[in-house]
């Protein structure tokens, strides 16, 4: 199962194909798979964003146990996980950024819990997003504040 990540905005983010020979962000429109999420949302345009392993698995995202988020750093965490997450990330940030919206709304769930009702809100800066310890929460929803 893949872990998914949605932004609603007020104008579209332009669509961008995933293309393997060259991993990066995509951004594809909603389809019928998907289209429940769009109830979580108070902005018109929802998009799903796919991270260099075209899901939302290579954002940083931490899963619930026993009701909380539990995170800790592995020692044995390797470099290169370390310089995707930074990668995907910046992509990311840098992707809302091209938006020139006063806020983003992100929500990140696992494939096929469109209709479930988030599981903590938070408002978060842009910043705080490029923070290594930031982890996506399964079920989370963001308020981004791209201003200041």
């Amino acid at each position: 199962m893949c872990f998914l990540l949605y932004a609603g905005t007020m104008k579209p983010i332009p669509r961008i194909e995933f293309d393997e020979n060259a991993p990066n962000l995509n951004v594809v429109s909603l389809n019928e798979h998907d289209a429940a999420i769009r109830t979580h949302f108070s902005q018109p345009e929802v998009q799903y964003i796919g991270s260099t392993s075209c899901c939302g698995c290579d954002f940083p995202h931490l899963m619930m146990q026993n009701g909380e988020w539990p995170f800790f750093r592995d020692p044995r965490r390797d470099a290169e996980r370390d310089a995707s997450d930074r990668h995907n990330m910046e992509a990311l940030v840098g992707l809302l950024l091209a938006t020139r919206e006063k806020l983003v709304e992100l929500y990140g769930i696992w494939d096929g819990n469109f209709a479930k009702t988030p599981r903590a809100r938070e408002d978060v800066s842009l910043e705080s997003l490029l923070d290594p310890d930031f982890h996506f929460k399964e079920g989370g929803f963001y308020t981004v504040s791209l201003e200041g």
